[in-house]
């Protein structure tokens, strides 16, 4: 499958003592045993509690069976033989077969069409499987895509000025993660024609509208609730999940055999520049905001938690793609301190106490260990170790799954999902322990 070629062709795991590896593989290995039936996971998925949160649904890779199918088939590549690409194909028919009754029509990444393609692409693994489910899923996806030419030569706008909502263009429904999967595919004219349509719309993303972000929200588009009301202007979301961060990765590892697009190159250059002015010193160490309001009397922003999602994992790993798409060593520099910067400040101050990928332990770890890899810098690998040492700890095998996640409210759940749940977990420890690259992060922006 193409996307492990942007993956680290070898990958050493970060974990060097054969005792630590041994609990950390036998650790995921348990998390993800429990979850084998899709009865199981679809059961616990439904009970979960809502919190504000998208709710289950089989066929969504965040959210639902679909992500569980994505998790066996790297459990597959890691232990092959024993059965794991089984479990990971009676997810993968689990979620296609709720579609029947719950039809997906969005092209989105983590709860659509796309998510739906990279997980079967990722267990077909370049064997020619699934192949009619692929070629249904591609032909939806780049007839949706070429429907984005009806809207004008800029896509979508939004309704009564300037801007746009984000999730047009984010990883989570947009244009990035209908992209990244397309980037993970092999080349054909039609998959070509589909992503240089999406790659002209984030370029054009990035440009500058009379001093103002063309990716900006206007007030009446931010859609939380909690964000409007913080911000009583439009802002420019910083966040990998929903933010200029997503199409500025996407950008960069699409440019690494060169600019597919025109002004692929000068976009990457002016999306990176700006967000990397966009630091903020604090007692902390400093890091990324989550937003930056835009207007006369915007408040300041402030360093965001230290999450993949939002603050200074996830713009760090962009900048690191970024400056190594423009072999831009100011970006690469900038990116290694803010990642040393997370890693050097105390648990507490990181402000993402819940072990799964999105806020938490595992996204945090999964960055780090993607660093390691990359800069080979002994502060980080140690950090990485740490990391890995705390979600040891916060491993309870007499919970129903093994990690509990921490709710906004502080109270405990048991949670399934790739994204926020104990699947999440259990991919980023095996990355740490164990050798096989581990290609399914391409999800997640990080490779």
């Amino acid at each position: 499958m193409a996307v492990a070629a942007h993956a680290t062709a070898t990958w050493q795991p970060v974990i060097g003592d054969a005792r630590t590896a041994d609990t950390v593989r036998a650790t995921g290995l348990d998390v993800l045993s429990r979850l084998r039936d899709p009865a199981v996971a679809e059961g616990a998925g439904a009970a979960a509690p809502r919190h504000g949160r998208p709710r289950w649904t089989p066929s969504s890779t965040a959210q639902g069976t679909c992500g569980l199918a994505l998790a066996f088939g790297h459990l597959d590549r890691c232990l092959p033989g024993e059965g794991w690409d089984l479990a990971a194909h009676r997810h993968l028919a689990h979620a296609v077969d709720s579609t029947a009754r719950h039809p997906v029509t969005g092209p989105g990444l983590f709860a659509g069409l796309a998510g739906t393609a990279f997980t079967t692409a990722y267990l077909a693994n370049g064997r020619g499987r699934y192949r009619g489910l692929l070629d249904d899923i591609d032909d939806s996806l780049y007839d949706q895509v070429a429907r984005l030419d009806d809207h004008g030569p800029r896509g979508p706008r939004a309704v009564g000025g300037p801007g746009l909502a984000v999730a047009a263009f984010d990883l989570v429904s947009g244009w990035t993660g209908v992209a990244a999967y397309l980037h993970s595919r092999p080349a054909d004219p039609n998959r070509d024609r589909a992503l240089n349509t999406l790659l002209g719309r984030l370029v054009d993303l990035c440009r500058d509208d009379d001093g103002m972000p063309a990716w900006h929200t206007p007030h009446h588009l931010i859609a939380d609730e909690g964000m409007r009301e913080r911000y009583p202007s439009a802002v420019a979301n910083c966040g990998l999940a929903h933010g200029i961060t997503g199409p500025l990765a996407l950008l960069a590892l699409a440019h690494a055999d060169g600019p597919a697009v025109p002004g692929h190159t000068e976009a990457i250059r002016r999306a990176a520049s700006w967000l990397a002015a966009r630091h903020v010193d604090d007692p902390r160490g400093g890091g990324y905001p989550a937003v930056v309001a835009l207007g006369e009397r915007a408040p300041a922003p402030s360093p965001a938690r230290d999450a993949w999602c939002y603050g200074s994992p996830g713009v760090a790993r962009a900048l690191w793609l970024a400056g190594t798409a423009l072999a831009d060593t100011g970006l690469t520099d900038a990116a290694t301190a803010a990642v040393r910067a997370v890693l050097r400040r105390p648990v507490a101050q990181r402000r993402i106490a819940s072990p799964g990928f999105c806020h938490g332990i595992a996204g945090l770890l999964q960055v780090t260990l993607r660093f390691a890899a990359d800069t080979g810098d002994p502060e980080i690998i140690a950090g990485a170790r740490r990391l890995v040492d705390q979600l040891l700890d916060e491993y309870q095998p007499r919970s129903p799954f093994g990690y509990r996640s921490i709710e906004p409210d502080g109270t405990r759940a048991d949670r399934v999902g790739l994204l926020e749940g104990t699947p999440g977990v259990a991919l980023a420890l095996l990355a740490a322990a164990m050798p096989e690259p581990p290609a399914w992060d391409r999800f997640f922006l990080l490779s």
